[in-house]
């Protein structure tokens, strides 16, 4: 399964009655984050403006002589659950994306250089990875986002050395988040171990040879202790997950990303998209006797639709607005999805 439940996705709630979960956090209490659902409401008119606005249509003349170098094949593979991207949406969203950041990485390499130059160093042209965040809600399609970026940078020869890690690595393991208190709050940003996530990417970014990043399993719903996904000098690193765009009084993971990308979509489809993600997982996933979330397989129908529902507005949607959706305007790039998941509308910062 390619895109199994993110960490905030499921509760540990499989004993009390759904309805007792939900604090009914509805679109109405949404209020305070309406500023920047204008982000997409007014026209990007303004000179001033930090962003410049694209359609479809003209997001893909700007790909210009790239080629598409996915095949049908392995575009199925790099899918998610529920999602509807196609070799079209590649071809008009991607391929110019992938264009732009390619050009990014040469132009940040030779910053890199010129500031080794000045200092001296006796290898001023090594190279320095070049690190995207990639954010958004859960169930919103940010995994794929993820893997088809990776898939097509490194298809350059320029960096063909492109690295995915997720942060759901870095989440606290659940006998931790119990020892807090928190295990309710998982997917929310003191989950995670903050300073370890930005100590790898810092050790990935100096050049350290090898940095091991955690193993998470959605099977057990906890970190997999002493296994390590290995990143070894890549030449771009790309970092998937729901808070990778937090700011703070201290450095954090999103000063040290290059280029950042947050996948946006309406609250009402992002719900819908979870409880059909949920509802298919119940007769997938779920069914392995194995699974920490087997105990969800056994509900009819309705409780499954109603389980989901609660879940979303007791963790999903308060993490969404109260953490993950205010960092969308630090993103380079924000994608914005329709309701049947395509990517028609593009805002690029520019200043």
């Amino acid at each position: 399964m390619r895109d199994p439940p993110a960490p905030s996705t499921i509760g540990n709630h499989a004993t009390r009655a759904p309805r007792e979960l939900s604090r009914t956090l509805s679109i109405s209490d949404v209020a305070r984050v309406e500023p920047a659902e204008r982000l997409w409401l007014e026209p990007c008119v303004s000179e001033s403006s930090p962003y410049v606005e694209f359609d479809r249509v003209q997001w893909r003349t700007l790909r210009q002589s790239t080629p598409l170098v996915l095949t049908e094949e392995e575009l199925i593979g790099l899918r998610g659950l529920g999602e509807q991207i196609d070799l079209d949406e590649v071809a008009e969203v991607y391929l110019p994306l992938a264009r732009l950041i390619h050009l990014q990485v040469a132009a940040r390499q030779r910053l890199f250089a010129a500031t080794a130059t000045f200092l001296g160093e006796k290898h001023p042209d090594r190279q320095v990875p070049f690190v995207i965040g990639v954010a958004g809600s859960v169930a919103v399609g940010k995994s794929t986002t993820a893997r088809v970026l990776q898939a097509l940078l490194a298809r350059w020869d320029h960096h063909p050395r492109v690295d995915l890690v997720t942060t759901d690595g870095f989440l606290y393991p659940t006998a931790e988040l119990m020892r807090r208190g928190i295990l309710h709050r998982k997917g929310f940003p003191e989950s995670y171990d903050r300073r370890k996530l930005l100590r790898f990417v810092t050790e990935v970014k100096s050049g350290t040879e090898e940095v091991g990043a955690p193993v998470y399993s959605h099977v057990s719903y906890d970190i997999v202790k002493g296994q390590y996904h290995m990143v070894r000098q890549p030449d771009i690193l790309i970092v998937e997950g729901l808070n990778v765009l937090q700011t703070g009084p201290r450095l954090m993971v999103s000063d040290l990303f290059d280029f950042s990308i947050y996948v946006d979509a309406r609250i009402e489809d992002i719900e819908s998209w979870y409880v059909k993600r949920f509802l298919a997982l119940r007769k997938t996933s779920f069914t392995d006797p194995s699974s920490h979330f087997h105990h969800y397989a056994g509900l009819s129908d309705d409780h499954a639709q109603i389980a989901a529902e609660d879940l979303w507005h007791s963790i999903n949607l308060p993490n969404l607005v109260e953490n993950i959706l205010p960092t969308r305007p630090r993103a380079t790039m924000v994608l914005r999805k329709d309701n049947d998941h395509a990517i028609n509308r593009l805002r690029l910062r520019k200043l």
